[in-house]
């Protein structure tokens, strides 16, 4: 024994749930809360048991607050893109299904022929003096433990739609008594999401392991092989979830942009446009629902990637449950402090002016990073040993638990200058994107090229960062270092996102404070909890590609111990064809779903154009657009094209391990890692600071936004072309490019028992 743990097994066995049903139940007072904002016209006397009710009756009476119309236009206008978004995500939904379901067989198949479906034990794969289970056992848990990572990844994908569309005309109604109230309300409401998905993927992923190890007993090496599939079925339907969203969101988006902005010269969100609808359905199914599926593949498979390693270190073979589950431990603190931290947002503060509320959501970032600190010294002090051994390729290298904790810290800090480097260059507030703002001054043209390069040089410091991190982590604990860096970084992502989700709830609530017809006044504040909720959102896209990274190299690392390669040699033809096939993979991803949002954009474009040039009336607003169309083009379309991009990804790790054997598969996907994280970072920025430099026009809140101004000037023409150019580069390119890089990891490491053993038929035949 290399030294006690303090942490008692057991205490370990009811800390993990305590503070994930303590996660579950937090989100459900948030939600009461929010549900306290009443969507029916209320009585005079009702608003009287308020701490100042006669305060309040001179703000309703000022903001128009008493008129029963706009209330119920709001709920009418709620209740249409809740419909929409349901309907979606349910077709969506099908055929993902079916595609699950196919792939739920090729992995029994798959993992069950590595050995003939034979029943009888099996010497271990590291450690051959022992005995494990039969490799059909592990086919049939891994394809259990897929389903069930698949569908948690639905379901809390689906639960963050459902809260955003009942938080969005809350949000709209609370901003009529001044955006401090609406800010609490859109917070509340993503942190509902955040909360949910944390605590319920913990939850699921402690339950899973705990059953599994009531059939495989003391062989650890097989159990924790076997979950590896719940990260796999999690991520697969966040690329689905993701691609699908994506190209809905943004076909609605960039129709009603091109046809209402630039050519009739109408208001972003005015009840005229017919895709209106459609747009902010969009916001729910792309970044809602598929912002919430990604983190959570990226936090299953972090837990998937660390317990694997862990698994053949030392405490798998000596069985220290507390020290193995030291992943779960790190997640079930994370849900403790980002409790702490959203009360910072919504109780201990209150936001009086539109510049509070960035300022806010950037101290959210920091006192969660702070507190998690301290919370991951605490786990590593009392759940590991002194000292101990990690899986090292082949060797056992020796490790202190301090090494660990920097580990752990390394990532979550990296997570911090992501952030941070990510919100610099898309707010409006900083220089970089009031620069493209002032180069729309002589057009579109400059516009792009100033945005491409902004794009470009905001890789800099976030790979710096993750090479920093990956350098540390390494050194210090090998591949098992590098997967608890990449938790450090999610370990906050009850926080993340409810900021992340803020955003996209207050963009519905400003569509449907225009739509209602309501006073200049409350369209301001939503705008300005938008421009918030914008940079918060590249924030998020930012942890999300940087946890991605880590992930993927740690996943990496455990399938190249899992396929008995000891070193991958760059130098050997085998790889050096992956890696360059590798590094194409993203580019010919992205131009799947760029192409995609582009046809179904022409689509809705046609469409809209068509509805104005026909529906008498429409201009002037005496008749109603037919949304339902729009709705309808954005489904099929987002439906027809998920497929292709999907498929891509899915079968290239299938038919390269098949065809070319383990060697050219690690190639892939080093190539794919490399050159994937680049293009997500650019793009997802690119397309952050031209939507905010459109922002920061329109907003005119200096002397210099005012000088390009107003709506429908020259330059804010300019700087909505370049918006237009950038929403598919960052809401559907670069956040599903993460994806990929983790996906076609997580997937090598599943099948890479069936790849070791019967992979590379082309080199065998010759």
């Amino acid at each position: 024994m290399l030294g006690t743990v303090i942490l008692p097994d057991l205490g370990t066995q009811i800390l993990i749930p305590a503070c994930a049903v303590v996660g579950i139940a937090f989100s459900l007072l948030q939600w009461y809360l929010v549900s306290k904002v009443k969507l029916s016209p209320t009585t005079r006397e009702a608003h009287n048991n308020g701490k100042n009710g006669y305060a309040d009756h001179l703000i309703e009476e000022e903001e128009g607050l008493n008129d029963h119309n706009v209330v119920l236009k709001c709920a009418e206008i709620q209740n249409a893109i809740s419909e929409g978004a349901t309907s979606f995500l349910f077709t969506e939904y099908q055929y993902v299904g079916i595609f699950m379901a196919i792939f739920a067989v090729l992995i029994f198949l798959f993992l069950g022929s590595v050995e003939g479906f034979s029943t009888s034990s099996q010497p271990c794969t590291y450690d051959k003096t022992k005995v494990c289970k039969p490799a059909l056992a592990n086919a049939v848990f891994s394809t259990i433990s897929f389903i069930l990572g698949a569908v948690t990844s639905v379901v809390s994908g689906f639960l963050g739609m459902k809260i955003a569309t009942y938080a969005n005309a809350r949000t709209t109604l609370e901003a009529r008594k001044g955006v401090g109230k609406a800010f609490i309300t859109a917070f509340r409401s993503g942190a509902v999401m955040g909360f949910l998905l944390a605590a319920s993927g913990l939850l699921v992923l402690f339950i899973t392991i705990n059953l599994f190890k009531l059939y495989y007993g003391d062989d650890w090496e097989g159990l924790f092989e076997a979950i590896t599939g719940y990260g796999l079925g999690g991520s697969s339907m966040a690329l689905f979830g993701r691609v699908g969203g994506g190209i809905y969101t943004k076909a609605a988006d960039v129709g009603a942009d091109l046809v209402g902005k630039v050519e009739r010269n109408i208001p972003e969100d005015d009840p005229r446009n017919p895709a209106v609808i459609a747009d902010n359905v969009g916001d729910n199914v792309g970044d809602i629902a598929g912002m919430g599926s990604d983190l959570f593949g990226s936090y299953a498979e972090s837990s998937c990637a660390a317990l694997v390693v862990a698994s053949i270190s030392s405490f798998g073979i000596n069985h220290e449950l507390t020290a193995m589950l030291y992943p779960l431990i790190i997640s079930s603190v994370g849900i403790l402090v980002c409790l702490l931290t959203t009360l910072f947002a919504t109780d201990f503060f209150e936001i009086k002016n539109v510049n509070e509320i960035e300022p806010a959501l950037k101290k959210q970032l920091i006192i969660s990073t702070a507190l998690m600190t301290i919370g991951i010294a605490v786990v590593s002090w009392i759940a590991l040993p002194s000292t101990f051994t990690i899986f090292n390729f082949g060797t056992q290298k020796v490790v202190h638990n301090w090494q660990l904790f920097l580990c752990v810290a390394v990532g979550l800090w990296a997570g911090l200058i992501i952030g941070f480097v990510t919100e610099y260059y898309t707010s409006n507030a900083y220089s970089p994107v009031q620069d493209v703002a002032d180069s729309c001054r002589t057009g579109a043209a400059t516009n792009v090229i100033f945005g491409l390069a902004l794009g470009y040089k905001s890789v800099i410091i976030p790979i710096f960062a993750i090479a920093a991190s990956i350098f540390v982590s390494f050194s210090f604990a090998a591949m098992y270092g590098i997967a608890v860096a990449a938790l450090g970084m999610l370990s906050t992502i009850a926080t993340g996102l409810a900021i992340d989700a803020y955003g996209p709830i207050s963009d519905n609530a400003g569509g449907i404070a225009e739509m209602a017809g309501m006073s200049h006044r409350i369209r301001e504040r939503t705008d300005a909890l938008d421009a918030a909720g914008n940079t918060t959102a590249a924030i998020g896209k930012g942890f999300a590609i940087g946890s991605a990274a880590l992930v993927s190299l740690a996943l990496f690392g455990a399938f190249v111990s899992r396929a008995a390669i000891t070193t991958v040699d760059v130098l050997t033809p085998k790889v050096f064809i992956g890696l360059i096939v590798g590094a194409m993979l993203p580019y010919w991803f992205s131009a799947m779903t760029m192409k995609s949002v582009g046809s179904a954009a022409l689509k809705m474009v046609e469409e809209v154009r068509r509805q104005f040039n026909t529906i008498p009336g429409l201009m002037e607003g005496t008749t109603k657009p037919d949304y339902a169309t729009c709705v309808k083009i954005s489904t099929d379309a987002s439906i027809k094209e998920m497929i292709p991009p999907g498929a891509l990804v899915m079968l290239t790790p299938l038919i390269v391990g098949i065809f070319f054997g383990v060697e050219t598969l690690s190639g892939v996907l080093a190539g794919s890692l490399i050159s994937g994280v680049q293009i997500a970072i650019s793009a997802s920025n690119t397309g952050g600071a031209w939507d905010n430099a459109k922002k920061y026009i329109e907003a005119g809140s200096s002397e210099h936004a005012r000088s390009l101004g107003p709506k429908g000037s020259d330059p804010h023409k300019a700087a909505v072309i370049g918006d237009t150019i950038g929403d598919p580069l960052k809401d559907t390119s670069g956040p599903s490019l993460n994806i990929l890089i983790k996906l076609m990891a997580v997937e090598s490491l599943v099948f890479a028992p069936f790849f070791a053993t019967h992979g590379g038929l082309l080199f065998k035949i010759f």
